[in-house]
């Protein structure tokens, strides 16, 4: 629709409710201008040549009036105000109404007005002249320009009747507004208010300026259009340097204040939709869209090329949103995106989707054809937030979400959010567990769901029981405490280690997620102390279980942050000698993800780990990147197959082949092998065949508190795959609650063969 169609057409809906106030305002008009307009025609023959001068000059500036933008025509300002107000201070209301009515006219035909449009200006104008007058009428003693000299008090009242006229104008104004759109009539008036004093006022106050001239000599009143030319000649400027400040230099998007307010007042008139009836279109998505390898551009191709990049990407987003939608360039590579009028998600994801679409082919520039795939988050008024801030925030989070999943877009969702106000809640508590000691060492019993790695930096070991102790919070911020996991040589059911655990259980929280405590610690500074404090406890642990003959290998997971810098190296050197302990009973589990972080400083930290002698094991091997460079460089003694292979092996085949690959690659590389997650006779069975070193699940044991493992300990009898179980019938019960949400296996095949005394755990 055209721009002229635009500003003359009326919702449907409102047409009747609007057209009424129409009809009224304009009813009130001729009410109020009949009688000075009969008295108009008598009393021309006897108005001066000043009167002459500011009407000609009214009708000629409002054929062009003066606008603060080129394009935004609602903002213009009509100095035939200026004239009509003064020609009411001087010469009544009759032939003010005649000048503006002439002036909107003119107005109303050079911006192409609709008919009832320019009828509506015109009694809106006469309203509000009627107004000033009334107010002129009420001066005590005389009415304000009969004499050649002003009063003070005609001053004020000279102030008040503009006042008047300002008040009924935009009064008027407001409410046809409000009808016409709908919204509240109260936000309506506050629309725009403080433009409307500063131009409006002005002129209005330049008025009596205009009758001073006039009453001296009618040549002084053009000169005084020349500085009202300057000034609005000067704001016009002012706002296109304003305008420029708020888009960016290199693509002619918005940038980002320029985002802020457009969201800013998408937000209030979403809000506004919210309190209605009207059915859909209540959602504003605000979608952030970040590119992937453009700094890999910059580098190899220079700052010029990107951006040339940058304007093909505009170029290519410009037609894929609506017209009512806004593209600002935040910076760099980042671009955001304002939807507006959105019926659910599934628009906001539409559109997401016709943007990566938009993106999928290469660009070329120069002859060579660049990829710019990107990634997508998306946050929604109102279900992620309520102004721009949270808005941004959480599609950042988002975005991120997209990129770490390998997604091109995300929707926020708060479990993702490593940053909201709970989880820094949850994180000032773990700090303080930490810094307090909480209750911890092994041996301290403290129960409760799930485990997860010591200094997890994969996140959380699934093969737990899902139940635990019930002994109570030492704290208000808890108990933390480690758990520990037989692992078992499957060729002769010898215990070899353990991998340590940590369960934290919260006095209000109760058991913490463990993938949760990963992803809050990981992302701070916490995660040191956390590491810290699982290496003393287990090297403890460790020194406690010497002396009592128990010699095992204890694994403990680390993060990314803790192999950036060589602390944990010298933590385990003064840990070791401390406890007069062997480097070999101590082993480190890092993910492949850990290594790709910061390969160069992690190798580091790695090799003065190996120089020690402490045995470095690759941690869920086949879920991260560049796996086989990963064996070949780095002083590896062994690799854990991650568990989402093995708990489909005797289901899945292809997970079965996947297994045996690794089995065989890891064995020709001279490496021990580690299976995570088995959980029943026949995945046993299958890893012994596939030539599997080391095992470890709920088919063995559940992870237990130091204590316990001594008990397990001195039960267990080594079980042999060569062996055949009985099939003896037993009582099926379930195991409670299994990893990643699944329902956990039962306990059949355990069951069945510890009856025969064939299965570890029992005697």
């Amino acid at each position: 629709m055209e721009a002229a169609a635009l500003r003359n057409s009326v919702p449907p809906g409102r047409t009747a409710p609007f057209f009424g106030f129409v009809g009224t305002v304009v009813a009130l008009a001729v009410l109020v201008s009949v009688a000075p307009i009969a008295a108009l025609p008598a009393q021309l023959t006897r108005l001066p040549v000043g009167f002459w001068l500011m009407a000609a000059l009214a009708v000629a500036f409002d054929a062009r009036p003066f606008s603060p933008h080129a394009a935004r025509q609602n903002l213009a300002v009509f100095p035939s105000i200026c004239f009509t107000f003064a020609i009411t201070l001087e010469w009544g209301l009759g032939p003010a109404i005649g000048v503006q009515a002439a002036a909107v006219v003119v107005s109303g035909l050079r911006m192409r007005y609709a008919v009832w449009r320019t009828v509506f200006n015109i009694a809106q104008y006469a309203c509000a002249l009627a107004a000033a007058d009334l107010v002129l009428r009420l001066t005590p003693g005389h009415r304000p320009g009969t004499t050649e000299q002003l009063r003070l008090l005609d001053v004020v009242f000279v102030v008040g009747a503009g006042t008047a006229w300002l008040a009924v104008n935009h009064g008027l104004v407001a409410s046809a507004i409000r009808l016409r759109f709908g919204g509240r009539w109260w936000s309506r008036v506050r629309q725009g208010l403080g433009f409307e004093l500063l131009a409006t006022g002005s002129l209005l106050l330049l008025s009596p300026l205009l009758v001073a001239a006039a009453r001296s000599s009618a040549a002084l009143i053009p000169m005084l259009v020349v500085p009202l030319y300057a000034v609005s000649r000067m704001a016009r400027l002012s706002a296109e340097r304003e305008q420029l400040a708020r888009l960016d230099p290199l693509t002619g998007l918005a940038n980002r204040k320029a985002l802020l307010d457009e969201v800013t007042a998408q937000v209030a008139a979403h809000a506004e939709l919210a309190g209605k009836d009207a059915p859909g279109g209540r959602r504003l998505a605000l979608l952030l869209l970040d590119l992937d390898r453009f700094k890999h551009v910059n580098d190899a191709l220079g700052h010029a090329v990107g951006d040339r990049l940058l304007v093909e990407v505009t170029r290519r987003l410009t037609p894929v949103v609506r017209p009512q939608d806004v593209i600002a360039r935040l910076g760099g590579d980042e671009f955001a995106i304002v939807a507006t009028r959105l019926d659910d998600v599934d628009d906001a994801r539409r559109l997401a989707d016709r943007v990566v679409g938009a993106l999928a082919e290469p660009v070329p520039l120069d002859g060579l054809p660049l990829d710019v795939g990107g990634s997508i988050g998306i946050a929604l008024y109102p279900e992620h937030g309520a102004d721009f801030a949270t808005l941004m925030r959480h599609a950042d989070v988002a975005m991120y979400e997209a990129k770490h999943r390998g997604d091109p877009v995300a929707v926020y969702v708060a479990e993702s959010d490593h940053n909201s106000a709970e989880r820094l809640s949850l994180l000032a508590d773990l700090r303080r567990v930490l810094e307090t000691g909480g209750a911890g060492t092994a041996g301290t019993r403290a129960g409760g769901t799930g485990a997860t790695s010591a200094a997890a930096v994969a996140g959380a070991d699934p093969d737990s029981d899902g139940r635990g102790d019930d002994a109570g919070a030492a704290s208000d911020v808890g108990d933390i405490t480690l758990y520990y996991q037989p692992q078992i040589e499957i060729d002769t059911g010898e215990v070899v280690g353990v991998e340590a655990l940590l369960r934290w259980r919260h006095p209000r929280r109760g058991m913490v997620d463990p993938e949760e405590l990963i992803r809050v610690a990981e992302q701070s500074a916490v995660m040191r102390l956390l590491t810290r404090r699982v290496v003393d406890d287990v090297l403890e642990q460790l020194a406690k279980w010497t002396v009592a003959g128990i010699n095992l290998r204890a694994a403990v997971n680390v993060s990314v942050r803790d192999l950036h810098t060589g602390e944990i190296a010298d933590q385990i050197a003064e840990g070791l000698a401390r406890y007069d302990l062997p480097p070999s009973r101590l082993q480190l589990e890092m993910t492949e993800g850990a290594l790709m972080a910061d390969p160069r400083r992690v190798l580091a930290t790695i090799s003065r780990l190996h120089r020690i002698g402490v045995a470095i094991a690759l941690d869920d091997f086949g879920t991260g990147y560049s796996s086989m460079q990963h064996l070949r460089r780095l002083p590896l003694a062994e690799v854990k197959v991650d568990r989402s292979f093995v708990l489909g092996m005797v289901t899945d085949a292809d997970d079965a082949a996947i297994v045996r690959s690794v089995i065989e690659l890891a064995g020709a590389l001279g490496l021990r092998v580690v299976a995570e997650g088995v959980e029943d006779e026949r995945t046993w069975r299958l890893l012994h065949a596939a030539g599997c070193d080391v095992a470890q699940g709920w088919f063995y044991a559940r992870p237990m508190p130091a204590e316990d493992l001594v008990t397990w300990l001195s039960r267990y009898r080594p079980v042999r795959p060569g062996a055949a179980p009985t099939t003896a019938a037993t009582t099926v019960r379930p195991a409670g609650p299994g990893r990643n949400g699944q329902a956990a296996p039962t306990e059949t095949s355990v069951e069945l063969l510890a009856a025969d005394g064939f299965l570890p755990g029992v005697e």
